[in-house]
């Protein structure tokens, strides 16, 4: 997706929420959108520089996440790493490395996704449960680790 048109669905959800779609909330939309994966606050800090001040940035990722524009993973040694909701970009999975902790999106093709689905509803109702959506995370080391 353009990041206009992304911008634009982004400041008409937050609109809709009487929140403003400020400089820095916008940076931080830009930085995930052109990023390979999931962020943590540090790695973002690092991708909007001085523009966003790093407790400006907590305040951001808390208010994306309230309105459901951003998503938090939390991961392995505590880290917690940020990504554009999937209404905004699709459905994915990840590849986490265990090692470095980086996250790496993975599009699963159509056949293997339906797979997952039915699997994911298998084991919702065996336990009573009705599942809404999914999300599958493979845990191993990435190729600079191994």
């Amino acid at each position: 997706m353009p990041i206009h048109s992304l911008d634009r669905d982004v400041e008409e959800r937050l609109s809709d929420r009487d929140v403003r779609y400020t400089r820095g909330r916008r940076r931080v939309v830009a930085a995930l959108h052109e990023a390979d994966g999931p962020m943590s606050a540090a790695e973002l800090h690092g991708k909007v520089g001085a523009d966003v001040p790093l407790s400006s940035l907590y305040r951001t990722l808390a208010v994306l996440e309230e309105t459901e524009v951003v998503m938090p993973h939390f991961g392995a040694r505590g880290i917690t790493r940020y990504e554009l909701a999937e209404w905004l970009t699709g459905h994915h999975h990840h590849l986490v490395c265990v090692d470095c902790g980086t996250v790496d999106d993975i599009n699963v093709p159509p056949q293997h996704e339906a797979a997952v689905r039915v699997l994911v509803e298998k084991i919702a109702a065996a336990a009573a449960f009705s599942p809404s959506a999914h999300v599958l995370e493979i845990e191993g080391s990435c190729s600079r680790c191994r």
